[in-house]
């Protein structure tokens, strides 16, 4: 073989590979440690270089190679597909014994077609389409679940159900008493904002006095119920997602339908009842501390005095919006406790299902919160409540 001229010499900058041309030929010299530890971005370069070129046959040189692995097979099978598919001859000959076995055996049989992955774009109303029926069998699964805890609900209450009390009074603690530091939190940091964005407002006209109408009026009637939901759907509507998919993951579910046990009784209820008994008085209580939010800022930047603050929030609140309050409190409970409980049961097999399934128990129980608290606000306007 002719020694290149200077002027036809090309070395890619590659830290394990080179490139050398002549007129017609194109040698590989591989040098150093190839492994999957280097950077494989010098492969593809040299890859790249090599299919650019006009070499009618390609051979391979491996006289400084220290080590390799199964990442210079991958380069080299790569390199033969350019080849083969530009016409060029391969001499292999300077590769090392064990290199040119594993190339002939990966070599002996033919790819078979269609067996790699191509990225097919489907049409916009295809795309459309498949969005449509996921969306109706998701509707589908979730009416019968639905189904599925009222037929269980009513056993319950025609005591023909296995309800574990010792589950139902560990997660009434659950959601109750440990759920208190956060709605404590949150909702007094909530009436805090209410009453300072209020009585930036009301200050201008004088009437910093109706900063204490607004928070109570706001709190009882819909926020305090609105937080208590989004944070009990983040931390008790995750966790029933976590607890039930974990349980399918270890196939403790299938266990409890061969013993015979409707999950749907032992699992479901127990948690669903007690949220849907704590949500209420969670939403009285952080009423309260919304209410204590604006008396902070009332007395402590309105000047107002804490009899003048105190009779304006009895005058303002009234036991409608009380009962208003508590009725979304109980209807973000039960939308909390089925959607965590829905999507545990919902999960997979592994266990990135277990945190899809709590993502989406999540984000199900927020747009679900959201959806009804509209609901609700429109029929109260329609009957002038």
């Amino acid at each position: 073989m002719p020694e290149p001229s200077a002027d036809k010499q090309f070395r890619a900058a590659c830290n394990s590979v080179q490139i050398v041309r002549s007129d017609t030929t194109a040698r590989l010299i591989f040098a150093g440690e190839w492994s999957m530890q280097r950077d494989s971005a010098d492969a593809a370069s040299a890859l790249q270089s090599l299919c650019d070129g006009r070499a009618a046959s390609v051979g391979f040189e491996a006289s400084e190679l220290t080590g390799w692995d199964s990442s210079l097979i991958t380069f080299l099978l790569k390199t033969l597909d350019q080849c083969r598919v530009r016409g060029l001859g391969v001499d292999t000959g300077g590769l090392p014994q064990g290199v040119r076995r594993l190339l002939d055996l990966a070599t002996a049989i033919p790819e078979r077609s269609g067996a790699r992955k191509t990225a097919v774009r489907a049409p916009f109303l295809s795309r459309v389409g498949s969005a449509s029926i996921d969306l109706w069998k998701a509707a589908l699964d979730m009416l019968a679940f639905l189904g599925a805890t009222t037929v269980a609900l009513g056993r319950l209450l025609s005591g023909r159900a296995r309800f574990p009390k010792a589950e139902f009074f560990a997660t009434l603690k659950t959601c109750g008493a440990e759920a208190l530091p956060i709605v404590s939190l949150i909702s007094l940091l909530v009436g805090l904002i209410l009453a300072f964005v209020g009585a930036v407002q009301l200050s201008l006209f004088g009437a910093q006095i109706y900063v204490a109408s607004l928070v109570a009026i706001a709190m009882v009637r819909v926020m305090g119920a609105i937080m208590t939901g989004i944070i009990m759907a983040g931390r008790t509507g995750a966790a029933f997602a976590a607890e039930i998919g974990t349980m399918q993951v270890n196939e403790e579910i299938d266990a409890l339908q061969t013993m015979g046990v409707s999950p749907m009784e032992f699992l479901v209820l127990p948690r669903m009842l007690a949220l849907v008994i704590m949500m209420p008085l969670l939403c009285v209580y952080a009423d309260l501390m919304g209410v204590l939010g604006g008396f902070i800022v009332g007395v402590g930047m309105l000047d107002l005095t804490l009899t003048e603050y105190w009779q304006e929030t009895v005058r303002s609140l009234s036991l409608t919006n009380l009962w208003i309050g508590l009725f979304h409190g109980a209807v973000f409970g039960v939308i909390v406790a089925l959607a965590g409980c829905m999507r545990g049961m919902q999960c997979g097999r592994s266990a990135s299902a277990v945190g899809t399934a709590t993502t989406s128990a999540v984000v199900t129980s927020i747009v679900s919160i959201v959806i009804a608290t509209a609901i609700i606000t429109v029929v109260c306007n329609v009957l002038g409540i």
